[in-house]
């Protein structure tokens, strides 16, 4: 009897939490998920077309551009996480900030070399699939190279108090923050999580360095 009692507090328990899951998510402010990517990938796309040669030229100005149109949309503080995984809780709150900056700069830099070659009318938004009450949402999307192969662009969304955020981005079915979270959960094991946030900066310093050079 009691692990029947157990099992049925249990449900309920489990019930409560979805039935709170989606409540938040209905209360979401802001645009939907799949609108707000179609807005800041198209206004992106758009002013990377304004002048394509001085982005393929200037990685420094579609940095500058990913900075400004599509990272406000996205929870760098939750994929920091999800990357460096269970040594976030060793870590401690100046490391955490340490990586959660080395990060945004590589994702910049990583992101913004993809998009480089992409253009505004070569994107189209998939038609979309699942259930925004439960609080997560893959809004897909598929942009043509110039060569005309079709690429896969999909972006993980979640919803928060602020809106919903995207958490990664998967291109031609490679994730961002698995990869890095891969690379970066054993270069930690190997040489610690200080050298990690040295090299994650050196890399940024020596980029910005080259622009300026």
């Amino acid at each position: 009897m009691t692990g029947l009692v157990t099992r049925i507090c249990g449900l309920m328990l489990a019930l409560l939490m979805l039935a709170g899951v989606a409540a938040a998510a209905d209360s979401v402010a802001g645009p939907a998920p799949q609108d707000l990517i179609a807005t800041a990938a198209t206004k992106m796309l758009k002013a990377l077309d304004a002048d394509r040669e001085a982005a393929h030229r200037d990685p420094a100005r579609v940095r500058r551009l990913v900075d400004e149109i599509l990272l406000p949309n996205f929870d760098t503080d939750y994929s920091a996480r999800l990357v460096l995984g269970k040594h976030w809780r060793d870590a401690t709150p100046a490391q955490r900030q340490h990586f959660i900056d080395a990060f945004y700069q590589s994702l910049l830099r990583n992101y913004g070399s993809a998009l480089a070659e992409f253009t505004a009318d070569r994107m189209t938004l998939l038609p979309f699939r699942g259930d925004l009450a439960t609080g997560q949402a893959t809004i897909r999307t598929e942009v043509k190279r110039s060569d005309g192969t079709r690429v896969p662009v999909n972006y993980s969304m979640r919803a928060t108090p602020a809106g919903w955020k995207a958490w990664d981005v998967t291109i031609e079915g490679i994730s961002y923050v698995r990869n890095l979270r891969n690379d970066v959960g054993a270069e930690v094991e190997q040489r610690g999580l200080d050298a990690v946030i040295e090299r994650l900066e050196t890399e940024s310093q020596r980029d910005d360095d080259q622009q300026t050079g």
